[in-house]
């Protein structure tokens, strides 16, 4: 699996976008993103810090079912 760089929230708000998520809601620092599949509804939630620790980042990716390279291949 390849290494995860440092990324802000707001980042990887973008990136799931481009994925076809949309923003739900947001409270406070906490974003919410959801995208719909034929197999049912998919979310997950986006703290918008400045730099996201990689264990957060795994769990927004695991909440999202985005792989590490696929997300990674995004622009």
């Amino acid at each position: 699996m390849p290494k995860l760089p440092r990324w802000s929230g707001a980042e990887v708000i973008r990136r799931l976008k481009e994925l076809g998520y949309l923003q739900i809601r947001q409270r406070g620092s906490h974003v919410v993103l959801k995208k719909q599949t034929p197999t049912g509804e998919l979310g997950c939630v986006v703290p918008l810090h400045q730099e996201l620790a990689i264990g957060t980042l795994h769990g927004i990716l695991k909440q999202a079912q985005v792989s590490v390279t696929e997300f990674l291949t995004l622009k």
